[in-house]
């Protein structure tokens, strides 16, 4: 078997640099930045690309699943204009929670994920919304399709946890999550957020490098 001839010679920038997905707006690209085991928050630096500790966790509470965000989307006022009482987009790529049954300890890492619905959350009047999505793979959640399937217990634990986890006992909480919606809005999430991210950044280039589609 002869070697592959089209990789990449650098690291391509997470959010810039990498697939929004295989077939947009259903299935898409996560790059984890926290796991259900950290303790601490990660996230993306957005000028280097590299992963970076935010904050420990203020409460108890652990994040209920992988979580990270899509390639090459952005939230901004397509994306605010889909969430009742949004004032603008929160300026951050879409954030996306995935569901898998096995333990995934470590988080910098690629997951190809289908989507079946996600949470509108207002952080400080802007919008925020989480993203839920499986991966086809998996055998206990594969099979899911719509948010209908995902257990209410496991959305109640994902609400409680958008809904808390920037709580501070001294401080007024400004995040509201509603209830969870649908696939087809998620998908209208998705393609909002693609259109925000094009006119922010410009085109999306076509790429060579292996895993790198856009």
């Amino acid at each position: 078997m002869s070697p592959k001839t089209s990789f990449s010679t650098w690291r391509p920038h997470p959010w810039h640099g990498l697939s929004a997905g295989s077939e947009p707006p259903r299935r898409l690209t996560a790059y984890i930045e926290i796991t259900p085991h950290d303790l601490v928050k990660y996230e993306i630096d957005k000028e280097t690309g590299y992963l970076r500790l935010d904050r420990p966790q203020r409460t108890s509470a652990l994040p209920p699943s992988l979580y990270g965000f899509v390639p090459r989307t952005y939230s901004g006022k397509r994306v605010a204009r889909l969430m009742d009482g949004a004032e603008k987009g929160d300026g951050d790529p879409l954030d996306i929670c995935v569901l898998c049954e096995r333990p995934v300890t470590r988080a910098e890492i690629l997951v190809e994920t289908r989507i079946v619905g996600g949470l509108p959350m207002l952080d400080g009047g802007e919008a925020d919304d989480k993203l839920i999505a499986v991966i086809e793979s998996d055998n206990v959640w594969g099979h899911i399709s719509d948010i209908g399937g995902v257990p209410r217990a496991l959305l109640d634990r994902i609400i409680h946890y958008f809904a808390t986890y920037k709580f501070l006992p001294d401080a007024k909480n400004k995040v509201e999550v509603g209830e969870p919606y649908d696939r087809a809005h998620a998908e209208r999430v998705v393609r909002a957020s693609m259109e925000d991210y094009e006119e922010v950044f410009g085109p999306v280039e076509r790429s060579a490098h292996a895993g790198v589609k856009p």
